[in-house]
């Protein structure tokens, strides 16, 4: 029993110094171990070091080296900005060299020139204000030309269709009326016991009655047609029904102005129907009828109304414009002439105030005033009326004028070019219509011969009054002749 005690004990001893044995070893082989970590882990943090010193250096290298650039730059700055105040300094002094030199070569052409500073700019912008006026008006003439061929080829176009479409006959009124007698006996009858018979009937219809010597016939003499016309009538009729004493005079010369009065307001409807107008208000149309027995320069008033109405269609149709509205405007435009024996004020704004009361559009007000340019034309309608009005008032034989106006329009043409520099002689022809100017050569130029046409125009808008269109024609030519020996 000792002995396997002791044999235990032996082997207990040996069992724990061989674990000892081991763990000693285990014990060494992790300090090996750790210390041999520790040895990479700091030879890895030595290389990380050595890494940012190296970088570091660069740094420091790369800093020392911008620094030694920035202060060779501010050296370089400085000495630039030396050079620079040197530059100055001989650049201030060359300027006053020069200052100098130019005031001493301005005196200098002044007394070679005999002109002071201001003189000769003065003269210097006369020369560039002549050749300057002189491209300006190159430039307008051809501005205008460019413009000007499209214009009047569609012009021409319109108004050449409209006026092949448009055929009326020309009348032409005077301010007296002839009535032929059955015989000379009737008179005296006429006249009556101590004129009482002619001087009632002169009374009630306003007109002057003139027996004279013309066998079979009397005159009567009124510039107001519809007096003129219930005269002729009434007179017709007296002398039809064979009594003839101042009653009778007054009984026929009231039912024939009733008579009248019907007639008017049938001429106003017959001229709306023919037209194709509708929706028209009776006074319009009354007052349209009266157009009939008024006159202008010998051009009856209803057929140039008609006339105007008819261009103005047929050039709104052209135009693509509301062809209703373009006739109606211009069967409307000489409304007030009807009126303006009764009423103060231009025909245009009478017969647009009459149209506005009866409640025509505000497009035929317009055109109906603007048309002789008391109110400055907005519309195209009122530049329809405007351009068909001067085109029936002014074609050749419509209107007829006295000889005395004729001859003082005439030399009122040809006085107006003359006062003109440069006009050596001026024409009036084509029965004032066209005015001719022949200009020196020497003294105006091509450009200066545009610009005194548009001048000369210009002046004969403001200074006279024409029906249509007056052409200015302004003639330029130079000649040189040579004799071969």
């Amino acid at each position: 029993m000792a002995e396997e005690s002791k044999a235990i004990l032996q082997k207990a001893k040996r069992d724990a110094e061989r674990t000892l044995e081991e763990s000693r070893q285990r014990g060494e082989e992790e300090i090996n171990r750790r210390l041999r970590q520790s040895d990479r882990d700091l030879a890895k943090r030595r290389h990380e070091i050595d890494r940012r010193e190296r970088k570091l250096a660069q740094r420091e290298e790369t800093l020392d080296k911008k620094l030694d650039l920035s202060d060779q730059r501010e050296k370089d700055l400085e000495r630039i900005q030396e050079k620079n105040l040197r530059l100055s300094q001989e650049l201030e002094k060359q300027r006053e060299a020069i200052r100098s030199n130019y005031e001493n070569a301005v005196k200098r052409c002044e007394e070679i020139a005999g002109l002071t500073a201001d003189e000769a700019k003065r003269m210097l912008l006369e020369l560039l204000e002549s050749e300057v006026r002189s491209e300006s008006a190159a430039l307008v003439r051809r501005i205008e030309a460019e413009t000007k061929e499209q214009a009047n080829k569609k012009a021409r176009q319109i108004i050449t269709l409209a006026i092949q479409k448009c055929a009326t006959e020309q009348v032409s009124e005077t301010t007296v009326s002839v009535v032929n007698l059955p015989n000379d006996e009737m008179k005296g009858r006429i006249i009556g016991r101590e004129g009482r018979n002619i001087r009632t009937l002169e009374a009630a219809t306003g007109v002057n009655i003139i027996v004279d010597d013309t066998p079979e016939a009397v005159v009567l003499s009124c510039f107001d047609p519809l007096r003129r016309e219930i005269a002729r009538l009434s007179l017709e009729r007296l002398l039809g029904d064979g009594r003839i004493h101042p009653g009778r005079i007054e009984e026929v010369v009231a039912k024939v102005e009733k008579e009248m009065a019907e007639h008017i307001r049938e001429v106003g409807e017959q001229t709306v129907f023919d037209l194709g107008i509708s929706n028209m208000h009776p006074e319009l149309i009354k007052t349209l009828g009266r157009l009939k027995y008024r006159t202008s320069y010998g051009q009856n008033i209803l057929q140039h109304s008609m006339e105007v109405a008819h261009l103005c269609a047929h050039m709104a149709g052209e135009l693509g414009v509301d062809t209703q509205v373009a006739k109606r405007a211009g069967l409307l435009h000489d409304l007030g002439k009807a009126l303006s024996y009764e009423m103060e004020g231009t025909h245009a704004l009478i017969g647009a105030e009459l149209a506005r009361k009866c409640n025509e559009s505000p497009g035929v007000v317009h055109a109906i005033a603007a048309h002789h340019n008391e109110e400055e034309p907005r519309t195209i309608i009122a530049v329809l009326v405007q351009a068909a009005d001067a085109i029936s008032s002014s074609r050749p034989g419509v209107r007829r004028e006295s000889l005395e106006n004729y001859v003082k329009r005439m030399q009122r043409l040809e006085s107006i070019a003359d006062s003109f520099q440069g006009v050596a002689k001026a024409y009036a022809i084509q029965a004032g219509r066209e005015l001719r100017i022949m200009v020196e050569p020497t003294e105006l130029n091509d450009n200066e011969a545009a610009l005194l046409a548009r001048d000369v125009t210009k002046k004969i808008e403001q200074e006279l009054e024409y029906p249509g269109q007056i052409r200015v024609t302004v003639c330029r030519e130079t000649r040189a002749v040579e004799f071969a020996k």
